[in-house]
């Protein structure tokens, strides 16, 4: 499970005494912990973890384009370090090649037309690939197969 292999390498890290990796896998442990309370279960499953680490994902994100608009240099490295550590856990994410062939797919498939058909063609597309794509990106995708139809 994903908990665990989080808490093997936390543990790893407290070992090796690497602090910065020790104290972030610490945070996330914590954060799963606190969902898994919410949720009144005694572990998550991988699925519900990896809803936990993709917006922990988007938190890091949001925080590195601030510290880059304000050049804040200085911070940027441990964003970055973070950022490397949590994609150790998320599922590698799909090509541009591979979203845009589902994206048709669904389009097709639900027979959408117009911009009116993108709330249908994204609710699919969005359940199809799961975490494995930024819904951003799936929506500007989305938006430029539909408006050119």
């Amino acid at each position: 499970m994903l908990e665990d292999k989080i808490y093997q390498d936390y543990v790893e890290a407290l070992k090796s005494r690497n602090k910065s990796k020790s104290e972030f896998l610490s945070f996330i442990r914590s954060e799963l912990k606190n969902e898994a309370i919410n949720l009144k279960v005694e572990k998550l499953d991988d699925s519900q973890a990896l809803i936990i680490l993709k917006k922990q994902q988007k938190r890091l994100l949001d925080t590195k384009e601030a510290i880059v608009s304000s050049q804040r240099n200085d911070l940027l490295q441990n964003i970055e370090q973070e950022s490397n550590i949590l994609n150790q856990y998320l599922p590698k994410p799909l090509k541009d090649a591979e979203l845009l062939q589902i994206v048709e797919e669904v389009i097709s498939k639900t027979k959408a037309s117009s911009m009116r058909d993108m709330g249908r063609v994204m609710k699919e597309v969005l359940t199809r690939v799961g975490i494995k794509a930024d819904s951003k990106n799936v929506s500007s995708l989305v938006k430029e197969k539909l408006s050119s139809l």
